[in-house]
C-alpha cells in the first residue's frame, strides 16, 4: 500500500516524489527569466530533502533572481538546472527508522 500526500508517495518502504512530478520536471525547458526561475525553484525546494547539497547546487540561479540584477544565463546557471533536474529526476526513498532498533541523531548547533 502507498499513500499519495502534498506531492509526496509514502510507503511501508519509505517516503519519495510523486512520479508526476518528476515527469513535470524532465520536461522543464531552460528558464528565459527570473520568474521562471523562481518557479523552479519553488518546485526543487519543496523537494530539498531529497537532494543533498540543495543550496550549494542552486546558488547560481538563485543569484539570478535578486531585484536588481541583470538576467544573464551562462553556464553555471545551466550546469546548476541540469544537476537539479537529474537529482530530482533520480531522488531516493527516503527511508523510515526502524521502529524497535535504538538510531543516533548528530547535529552540529555551533554555527
Amino acid at each position: 500500500k502507498e499513500v499519495h500526500f502534498l506531492g509526496h508517495v509514502v510507503s511501508r518502504d519509505g517516503i519519495h516524489m510523486d512520479h508526476s512530478k518528476v515527469e513535470s520536471v524532465k520536461n522543464w525547458k531552460n528558464p528565459e527569466s527570473s520568474t521562471e526561475i523562481r518557479s523552479f525553484l519553488g518546485l526543487a525546494g519543496y523537494y530539498r530533502r531529497f537532494i543533498e547539497n540543495f543550496s550549494k547546487i542552486a546558488k547560481p540561479l538563485t543569484l539570478l533572481t535578486q531585484k536588481n540584477k541583470t538576467y544573464v544565463w551562462g553556464d553555471k546557471q545551466d550546469e546548476a538546472f541540469r544537476i537539479l533536474k537529474e537529482k530530482l529526476c533520480n531522488a531516493p526513498v527516503l527511508a523510515l527508522p526502524d521502529g524497535p532498533n535504538d538510531y543516533v541523531v548528530y547535529c552540529d548547533a555551533s554555527k
